[in-house]
């Protein structure tokens, strides 16, 4: 199928480490808090006039606006772990006992090793309440904590991805019905004091921050990102395209090679350390830290910062400063295309594995069931990725469970290939033999 031409392929404007302006946080918002949202696909044909159904409600939406609008923009580290430990404290107080029960745990739970991953939730069980279960006032409150953990770019980012998922869950022709479902959980009570975990997540995303007020940081590690599609229309009729910063990075980076760099890069083995695995982070071959000069680097770190650097700017320079210091003996290996042009091709893969940073970024061969009509939901539209640190994963609080059934799966530690979703489904999303479900399940 046809893939959305990338329009910013062309350009190579730089993106600032800076918070940016909110384009999707009312929307999404308002898409969680409503049902029967329809959107529009982007058509192969350039010429093909998009069309867009079914408004959302303006009463919700303005109540949305206001409230996002509102948010404060940190600046610094205390400032991102004051914030968060006060929206999540605020949305604490607007749940009922049993809904507090449910969503708080010691800070130490394994759980929180076994109940994130890149399947839907009818496969692995997530921890704490889902979203589609609260009020409008306690969605609006959990979507703040977000809002004052993440970077706006990085908001920006997880909204698209979820606004994705809702995409699919109204326009697709999959059965899994729990796509656009997203839950929340802590681990530790959130406190500008002392660490707390906030877990955030659902099929094409899950968000694992630690913040501790004790020591004075914040780190994303281990984290997934997803998309599918990579290009559609909210109920506004704006384009949407959640992973365009990082394509614009990765080529960045591929681009700045010379020719002998980029063989390197591509005959190296592309690796795979999926949710849900314990992981040796073998780096393997390919093009190494030491083999870039300065301005290489700094592309590198750029493309690294898509998922290291979501919070504020100290928070980021600190994780940024961790990895540059061995990124000499990083690890970096391509496959796929090498332009930047979703109407071509199946996409890229590739890892990037060192001492304190592991991202993993997987084209996905198969639409898994959830097909649309002139939108690409495979290849360049169905990725996941993966975010680690060998060395810090939970900030040290527990270490990585194996987990059973899909969450991990087979082959965890194997080549990515090119094909399936992280975990071990094989091409089209069905599952590994043994597990439930089909490949309209496992979109």
């Amino acid at each position: 199928m046809a893939t959305p031409a990338a329009e910013s392929a062309s350009t190579t404007d730089p993106r600032p480490r800076r918070r940016r302006l909110r384009r999707h946080t009312a929307w999404i918002a308002t898409a969680l808090m409503t049902t029967g949202l329809m959107l529009t696909g982007c058509s192969t044909d350039t010429d093909a006039a998009a069309t867009t159904s079914s408004s959302v409600s303006s009463s919700v939406s303005s109540s949305v606006s206001s409230t996002t609008s509102d948010a404060t923009t940190a600046d610094t580290t205390s400032a991102t772990i004051s914030d968060t430990a006060t929206a999540a404290q605020a949305f604490l107080d607007t749940l009922s006992d049993e809904q507090r029960e449910t969503v708080l745990y010691d800070y130490d739970d394994e759980t929180k090793t076994t109940s994130w991953s890149n399947f839907p939730v009818t496969f692995v069980e997530r921890a704490g309440l889902n979203l589609t279960d609260l009020t409008d006032e306690q969605k609006t409150a959990a979507l703040a904590v977000l809002e004052n953990l993440l970077s706006d770019e990085a908001y920006e980012t997880v909204s698209g991805i979820m606004g994705g998922d809702e995409y699919l869950l109204e326009n697709s022709d999959s059965t899994e019905d729990s796509l656009g479902q997203y839950y929340i959980a802590f681990f530790g009570d959130p406190s500008d004091s002392s660490a707390f975990e906030v877990q955030f997540g659902g099929h094409h995303l899950g968000i694992n921050a630690t913040l501790d007020g004790s020591t004075g940081t914040v780190t994303f590690a281990p984290t997934h990102l997803g998309v599918q599609p990579a290009v559609y229309k909210d109920e506004d009729g704006n384009e949407v395209q959640p992973f365009d910063g990082i394509y614009t990075d990765a080529f960045a980076f591929y681009d700045s090679l010379t020719a002998e760099q980029q063989e390197t890069l591509t005959s190296g083995d592309v690796s795979m350390c999926a949710p849900g695995d314990t992981c040796d982070f073998e780096t393997g071959d390919g093009l190494t830290g030491a083999d870039l000069d300065d301005d290489q680097k700094e592309l590198l770190l750029d493309l690294i910062a898509n998922w290291s650097e979501m919070a504020d700017d100290e928070s980021n320079a600190t994780t940024r400063a961790e990895i540059e210091a061995t990124l000499d003996d990083t690890v970096i290996a391509w496959s796929g295309e090498t332009t930047y042009d979703m109407t071509t091709g199946d996409g890229i893969s590739f890892s990037i594995s060192g001492p304190n940073v592991y991202v993993a970024f997987q084209a996905q061969q198969g639409s898994a069931g959830a097909d649309v009509d002139g939108v690409t939901t495979s290849g360049w539209g169905h990725v996941h990725t993966i975010y680690r640190d060998p060395t810090n994963d939970y900030a040290g609080s527990v270490e990585q469970q194996a987990s059973t059934g899909m969450s991990g799966g087979p082959g965890g530690d194997g080549d990515m290939g090119g094909t399936g979703d992280m975990g071990g489904a094989p091409a089209g999303g069905q599952p590994p033999s043994g597990m439930p479900g089909d490949a309209d399940e496992a979109a």
